[in-house]
């Protein structure tokens, strides 16, 4: 089993053969494709039978998760993700100015999911579902060390995220944690893109800005 998730390989011609959706990350188990995260990481837990937390069988418990990992496609990932762009991504890669505007816009969506996710999902909670980690807390880990990484404080205005994420931190474990957030936290000292990839870029700008 392996996972493709190299800086730019989506664009390439081999990597569409495989994932026409040309996202990452994607999953390849024997002959069995499977793109999307979220996608991937259930597949994981029932193949894998991962411990019960993970995604719970019990009904209820498992539609809390469900209902997390469905609000963050919409929103606590896809304003974690243009921030990281705006602020890393674009400017660093492409060597491209962002507007301050387009960031101001981000950074205010952002904002507001971040207020939504510690008023509906973490407060008097130990955890995004309940009492035990689970998928949602890995995805919105995931999300978050996004924006950390380019300097956005998500502890400042929201406690009980700060709360939660020390909790989910303690339980995972150093180790894992370190192995899993060195590729983002180093991302600024990943080498130039190619010339190509920046041509396709210029195509794409408008989509961002």
């Amino acid at each position: 089993m392996s996972i493709f998730n190299v800086w730019a390989e989506h664009h390439s011609e081999d990597f569409i053969q495989m994932n026409p959706l040309m996202k990452v990350p994607v999953m390849k188990d024997g002959d069995f494709i499977l793109g999307e995260s979220v996608a991937i990481l259930l597949y994981l837990c029932r193949k894998f039978r991962a411990p019960d937390h993970w995604y719970p069988a019990d009904a209820q418990k498992c539609g809390l998760v469900d209902e997390y990992l469905a609000w963050q496609q919409a929103n606590i990932k896809k304003h974690c993700a243009k921030v990281l762009w705006l602020k890393m991504v674009i400017p660093h890669f492409f060597k491209c100015p962002v507007p301050q505007k387009c960031l101001d816009e981000a950074i205010t969506k952002l904002t507001q999911s971040l207020d939504m996710l510690e008023m509906k999902f973490l407060r008097n909670k130990l955890f995004l579902a309940g009492d035990q980690i689970s998928l949602a807390d890995l995805m919105a880990l995931e999300d978050l060390i996004q924006v950390i990484s380019v300097g956005f404080n998500v502890f400042k205005n929201w406690p009980w995220i700060k709360i939660w994420m020390g909790r989910v931190e303690a339980t995972l474990g150093h180790e894992l944690l370190e192995e899993t957030r060195k590729s983002i936290m180093n991302l600024k000292n990943t080498p130039s893109l190619s010339s190509d990839t920046m041509r396709k870029f210029d195509i794409m700008k408008s989509m961002l800005f």
